[in-house]
């Protein structure tokens, strides 16, 4: 009896990337790594499954509710799929601190998993590249990071973003002023990181349910607020209504800004938020959000300073700060604005050669050869079909080059050259044949 067929689906939330897809993937994190190692990050690469110990109780509750738990065969050890890539960083550092040269600057592209709901661009498994320096309390590492976010997106073809800055420790300082008391200040965090989604009126009727007296949520508006300037002023605006709650937060970020002045970091790429947040709950200095402003498109980076997170792995921490690039909103932002260069996408393959015959097929053979040898991406047909289908398949697979050797050209030592985007044709020698190819695609 037959097996039974088996219908071709992917679970919700998880996705293929066919060739065309791929390449236009491949540019992009071609030109994250060049950016990171343009700033001296090394890569690094770390397993899919973790300890549960190791990633449970490190990022919140609502992110925790959203970890993939991992059945063991033998039962042995209680595993879980990454939910990021920090904390497997922290636990790295702890891990091989004798082999770890400080600062250590790090970055990684790989796959995370998370049991969302899935939605339009919300995905179950999606890729993360982050870059982190550790071991460097000094605000010039945050702003490496800062001017790394610039640096790429930048490279990649974005005009109009906005590096947005905060600090966790003044946020305290605003919730502390703003009379706010210690064990609720989770709970304004987790509010005032709502703040683009529900606006201002939702987060003040929110921190009002949490239980935070009405006087206290209205001072802290108007201070989340402020948008005098968006560079300096602010933190003097800022700095004037608080005195002296949060003025260690206003200062590191008044050297962050001196950082960046000195690293050319243009202020027209950045900005002081006080309203920005990050969910998570491992921050404890700057952190980073940029925002696409023209069209308004959204966060598509996010991180920042934290401190004590290594801590939970070894008996002293080490001072941390970093940066995740939100790669896959990128990479559909790349498409939505046309930023892709002309011939990214389609196909490796520069140059196809025909077959005519098996009398032919050697010589058509020894020609790839020697195209592969000078560099040129070249595919041989393989199947038994007349020229004309030849030529159709590399015009559906939009190979630009193809290489026409039949009889006749294999007894005069010479090769045809077409160019299918505008039917050029040329005949050289085998000899000629590379530079040739070379030239009909520049």
């Amino acid at each position: 009896m037959a097996a039974p067929k088996i219908a071709p689906r992917l679970p919700k939330g998880m996705r293929d990337f066919l060739p065309d897809e791929m390449l236009k993937r491949e540019y992009v994190f071609n030109i994250v790594r060049e950016v990171f190692h343009l700033y001296g990050f090394e890569p690094l690469q770390t397993p899919v499954l973790e300890l549960y110990d190791t990633l449970m109780g490190k990022y919140g509750e609502d992110a925790e509710k959203l970890i993939y738990l991992a059945k063991h065969a033998q039962g042995k050890e209680e595993l879980a799929m990454r939910y990021d890539l920090t904390v497997p960083l922290a636990r790295v550092v702890a891990q091989y601190e004798n082999q770890i040269t400080l600062p250590f600057k790090r970055y990684q592209l790989s796959p995370v998993w998370r049991a969302e709901r899935p939605q339009r661009g919300r995905y179950r498994e999606f890729y993360q590249c982050d870059a982190d320096i550790v071991g460097v309390g000094d605000m010039s590492a945050d702003a490496e990071v800062v001017g790394l976010v610039v640096t790429t997106l930048q490279r990649l073809g974005f005009k109009q973003f906005s590096v947005k800055i905060n600090n966790r420790k003044l946020l305290t300082g605003i919730g502390k002023y703003s009379g706010v008391p210690d064990h609720q200040l989770p709970d304004l965090y987790r509010s005032v990181d709502k703040f683009d989604k529900i606006g201002a009126d939702g987060v003040r009727g929110e921190l009002e349910q949490r239980g935070i007296a009405s006087d206290a949520v209205a001072r802290m508006m108007e201070l989340l607020q402020i948008n005098t300037g968006s560079g300096v002023e602010r933190l003097d605006a800022i700095e004037k209504l608080l005195g002296g709650e949060g003025a260690e937060g206003v200062r590191e970020l008044r050297e962050l800004a001196e950082h960046l002045e000195n690293a050319n970091v243009s202020p027209q790429n950045y900005e002081f938020d006080f309203a920005m947040v990050r969910g998570l709950s491992y921050y404890t200095g700057p952190i980073f959000e940029t925002v696409i402003t023209e069209p308004n498109l959204g966060s598509v980076t996010g991180g920042g300073r934290y401190d004590g997170l290594i801590g939970l792995f070894r008996r002293e921490s080490l001072p941390t700060t970093g940066t995740s690039l939100g790669i896959e909103r990128i990479i559909d932002l790349m498409d939505e604005l046309k930023l892709y260069p002309n011939g990214i996408g389609g196909t490796v393959v520069q140059a196809l050669v025909t077959v005519f015959n098996a009398d032919t097929r050697p010589e058509s053979t020894k020609l790839t050869a020697e195209l592969r040898a000078e560099g040129i991406n070249t595919e041989l047909y393989l199947q038994d079909r007349n020229v004309g289908k030849q030529i159709a398949y590399a015009d559906k697979k939009r190979i630009p080059i193809v290489a026409i050797l039949g009889s006749d050209e294999i007894a005069a030592g010479n090769v045809k050259l077409k160019r299918l985007s505008d039917g050029t044709e040329v005949s050289v020698t085998r000899a000629e044949a590379a530079g040739k190819i070379l030239a009909l695609l520049s």
